[in-house]
């Protein structure tokens, strides 16, 4: 099941898909969408779409910076009600607070969480990729350039992170990185954030306007009735988070959500699903994603699926593919090789 995303994820996409000498129409229709989303920034489109499409002009343009490039002119409007909530906190960190308040509006496939390590604030995010098969580089380089555009309007302009970390590989040309980003970018990280002071959070913003606060709240929570994160969405964000951690139980994640675990359970089954298929599926999404992707080392590999020890994950990997994670990887090298010769 795709999670569903605002049209406006896709904001800027003709503009930079005609700079890089796509058919922005004809890439959308490949991508099984409707060009007319362009027009219809409040529809809910699926994200694992949005996905293809993002890749897939990547590829065709040669473009390893699609994503970020498409982050470049993102403004807080973009956001639609959220935008003018956030606007208005009193500090970028109640502007954040309220962001993952009602992140599942804008992006059910997009995980989000603020961690505060002395002086220093981890933001955290994270894709749900929707299928095992899909490459996630764009739409996470989209979602924390789109981040760092925010807190710019927010904070001011010239704002710099201290550093920027990405899950994948570095591309070829990391210019349009360090431009954008004007810090360290660091690639093949643990997990994609960017890292700030924790100062930067509890600057007063001027501008506040309480009574815009207040406005735009209503008209969230009146949508929230009928936009609701299914219980699934919501369980597999959590894993997403907490897998890597090795503590990633039920009662972790209904922790996590606020829950207790029969309730969890029981929703879960009413949808059909289970605790441990939705753990499985996830493990085979990240797994085809670090291992055929990615040239981590497995044993690196083994702990951000949340395995204790790499014989785990290797019993594991060879149930589930039906051959080893060398063996795949080393199939993986012959068909890059014959396609290099072809």
């Amino acid at each position: 099941m795709s999670s569903l995303v605002r049209a406006a994820s896709l904001t800027n996409y003709s503009e930079v898909a005609q700079a890089a000498g796509l058919n922005p129409v004809r890439m959308l229709l490949d991508a099984g969408l409707s060009p007319s989303v362009l027009g219809e920034p409040d529809l809910m489109i699926p994200g694992e779409r949005v996905g293809q499409l993002l890749q897939a002009s990547a590829t065709l343009s040669g473009n390893e910076s699609f994503g970020l490039c498409m982050a470049e002119s993102r403004l807080l409007s973009n956001l639609g009600a959220v935008g003018l909530l956030i606007r208005d906190q009193a500090t970028l960190r109640d502007s954040l607070d309220m962001l993952m308040r009602y992140q599942a509006l804008l992006n059910g496939a997009l995980s989000l969480t603020v961690e505060e390590c002395g002086d220093v604030v981890i933001i955290r995010e994270a894709i749900m990729a929707g299928s095992a098969n899909q490459p996630t580089r764009q739409r996470v380089e989209l979602a924390l350039g789109v981040m760092v555009r925010l807190i710019r309007q927010l904070c001011n302009a010239n704002w710099k992170p201290q550093r920027v970390c990405f899950e994948h590989p570095a591309p070829r040309d990391a210019s349009t990185h360090h431009r954008f980003f004007g810090c360290t970018v660091e690639f093949d990280y643990d997990f994609n954030c960017i890292i700030c002071a924790k100062a930067d959070l509890d600057a007063r913003n001027p501008s506040a306007d309480p009574a815009m606060v207040r406005y735009a709240q209503q008209l969230l929570d009146a949508s929230i009735v009928t936009q609701q994160a299914t219980m699934l969405e919501d369980v597999r964000r959590a894993i997403l988070l907490l897998l890597p951690s090795g503590r990633c139980g039920i009662e972790q994640v209904a922790e996590h959500l606020g829950m207790v675990c029969r309730t969890i359970q029981r929703r879960l089954a009413e949808q059909g699903q289970s605790f441990s298929s939705i753990v499985n599926d996830i493990r085979r999404e990240l797994a085809t994603r670090h291992v055929i992707e990615s040239d981590r080392q497995l044993t690196e590999v083994a702990t951000l699926l949340g395995f204790s020890a790499p014989s785990a994950f290797s019993r594991w990997y060879h149930a589930e593919f039906g051959c080893s994670a060398k063996e795949s990887r080393a199939m993986r090298g012959a068909l890059r090789h014959a396609s290099s010769n072809g």
